[in-house]
């Protein structure tokens, strides 16, 4: 028996997670997608999607249904979503900052599930998305979650609540510090004489190179730091002025900073 699966809400990173799964092999008449705005409805349908504008009895057969709308509207969403959840579904949320507490009181006590952080570089396959499940979540639940979110990218499963606003912090925010910086460099390179174009390429081609090249050896990020940096050369120079401006210690209290505001978010 195929899975069914509900998307509340069909923004970017629903159609993210849909791309990848249909990647896998999956088919489109698996998905459900209640999308009340017609604009992103009519173009969902377009690609062949099963779309509704409002949640109905037809979600009645649905193994996962991933919330996937604004916070600001997620208790709406959920209060039409469990007058027809079965108890046997496993609820999805990404919504930030929305804690599990208020999630099971809008779903009217429905208690398999999973808050999930994902991050943008989802929409091409290379997101890293932090999980957290309640208790009533068996082995089978979880690795159909796993499953959903290995379509995207990478995985990490947390064993509290309190760290999915952690790695909000580190890797639900990080792409926005990793676009700070290399907007930095960019503007660096145009600067020194190259075309916006090019300035960016260079940028993107450093991240990139570096990020595959730390992902492919396990040793520890300062060694890597340290195989490209001669005394007295010009990496050295760059790094220096880094350690002296504070710039690592920046980056470590922006995280800091970003964990706190999630913790304001979900405190309400």
């Amino acid at each position: 028996m195929r899975e069914k699966i509900v998307f509340v809400g069909g923004g970017n990173m629903a159609s993210a997670i849909i791309d990848g799964l249909l990647k896998q092999g999956r088919d489109l008449a698996d998905f459900l997608v209640i999308e009340p705005y017609a604009p992103t409805r009519d173009a969902l349908a377009a690609r062949g999607l099963t779309c509704r504008a409002s949640v109905g009895p037809e979600i009645g057969d649905a193994t996962l249904c991933v919330l996937a709308t604004k916070p600001q509207v997620l208790r709406e969403a959920c209060a039409q979503l469990h007058q027809y959840l079965p108890a046997a579904s496993t609820v999805v949320s990404i919504a930030a900052g929305v804690e599990l507490a208020s999630l099971t009181q809008w779903l009217g006590g429905h208690a398999r599930i999973v808050r999930a952080m994902p991050n943008t570089p989802a929409k091409v396959g290379l997101g890293m998305t932090g999980l957290y499940a309640t208790p009533a979540c068996g082995a089978v639940e979880r690795n159909r979650v796993d499953a959903l979110f290995a379509a995207v990218g990478d995985r990490i499963w947390t064993d509290s609540e309190a760290m999915i606003d952690a790695v909000t912090a580190v890797t639900g925010s990080g792409p926005g510090y990793v676009f700070h910086f290399m907007a930095a460099m960019e503007q660096g390179a145009r600067e020194l004489g190259f075309s916006a174009a090019d300035a960016r390429r260079l940028a993107v081609s450093a991240f990139r190179g570096a990020a595959e090249l730390a992902a492919s050896d396990a040793v520890p990020l300062t060694e890597l730091q340290d195989r490209v940096t001669s005394k007295g050369g010009t990496t050295y120079a760059a790094l220096s002025h880094m350690r002296e401006a504070g710039v690592a210690d920046a980056i470590t209290q922006a995280v800091h900073k970003a964990q706190q505001r999630a913790r304001e978010l979900s405190a309400g």
